[in-house]
């Protein structure tokens, strides 16, 4: 009996450290799982950087003047003396105009000019009355009048220098004071205008440098300046024009073409952050990130964003500099919560 006594209390003292060492494991694993727990997350610090401030807008290149050339009566042209894409000086002559009405005219001039000398030696001479006189000289400068308007309307010249971009009529046809007979747009230089949003509105200034880049020209920047600012703001768009010079030295641009202008509005000293730290607040146009604290838990920031460049986003306001944020493993948290950071 004492034998089986002794061998069943060797068999409980073994069981009992048995128990013992299975509640210390137990704890061990708890305690593993804890730490296991805590969501895993990667932090950035970010800090106050020096960001530009500029935008891109689309516009459409367009020319510096552009004159649609007709006579003000109706006839029939005798003459084309250029083309579609030919380069024009002011006062060349494009095209002539039947001349019959013109040369009419001169004959009346001549003979009113003829009556008016003759009558003027009358006056001198104590022969005519002073408003007979000046009734002979106002049809001589009527006649005179419509002999200038003639022919500068069967003459035809260029207003300015520029580019023949269209032509409507040919030669012999009969002008029905329609369409003009030619287009010329001068395009040394040319002009764009530039929607800009209305809070840029007291960043714009006359005579501010900007970039510009075509859709044909994706290698090229062109240099221009803001020549004009519109006085009022779209209340569609919220937007206000301004006008674009670009001295296009060599011809490159060409009206209608798309293009994007730069303009640069200074810079601003902000704190930066990836664009990955920026959590989107469901159902709202809210944005947040969350922010490491000393003791290892994370805080749920609002931030008002700024410009995006790139991959990354000014902030205007809810960071400091040199703050951490969370740029990885946010789907796991929520405010105040306890996080082990991936090193």
């Amino acid at each position: 009996m004492k034998t089986i006594f002794k061998t069943m209390s060797a068999a409980a003292v073994v069981l009992m450290a048995a128990g013992c060492g299975n509640q210390g494991n137990k704890q061990e694993v708890q305690q593993t799982s804890a730490a296991e727990e805590l969501p895993s997350v990667s932090v950035e610090q970010v800090f106050v950087k020096s960001v530009p401030q500029d935008a891109t807008y689309t516009s459409t290149v367009q020319a510096y003047v552009k004159n649609n050339i007709v006579p003000q009566t109706a006839g029939r042209i005798t003459k084309i003396n250029v083309e579609v894409g030919d380069k024009v000086k002011k006062g060349q002559v494009l095209a002539e105009i039947d001349k019959a009405q013109l040369q009419q005219a001169q004959l009346q001039l001549h003979n009113a000019e003829v009556e008016l000398s003759r009558l003027k030696a009358l006056y001198e001479a104590g022969g005519l009355s002073k408003s007979d006189l000046d009734a002979i000289e106002l049809q001589y400068n009527v006649a005179k009048t419509q002999v200038d308007n003639l022919i500068e309307n069967t003459t035809l010249l260029s207003p300015i220098d520029g580019v023949i971009t269209a032509r409507n009529y040919d030669a012999g046809d009969m002008y029905a004071m329609s369409a003009p007979i030619f287009t010329v747009e001068q395009i040394k230089p040319v002009k764009l205008l530039v929607g800009v949003s209305e809070s840029d509105y007291t960043k714009v200034k006359k005579g501010d440098r900007v970039s510009i880049k075509a859709e044909a020209f994706p290698d090229l920047t062109f240099d221009g300046r803001i020549e004009r600012i519109y006085p009022t703001i779209d209340p569609s768009t919220r937007t206000f024009n301004v006008e674009v010079v670009v001295p296009n030295n060599y011809s490159t641009l060409r009206p209608g073409m798309f293009a994007r202008v730069t303009i640069n509005f200074g810079t601003n000293n902000s704190v930066v952050i990836p664009d990955v730290a920026v959590v989107k607040q469901q159902g709202s146009g809210e944005r947040f990130v969350y922010v490491l604290n000393e003791d290892g838990t994370v805080s749920y920031q609002k931030v008002e964003l700024g410009r995006r460049m790139g991959a990354e986003y000014e902030v205007l306001s809810g960071l400091s500099d040199g703050a951490k944020v969370v740029t990885g493993g946010q789907i796991r948290l929520k405010d105040g919560v306890k996080v082990s950071v991936n090193e």
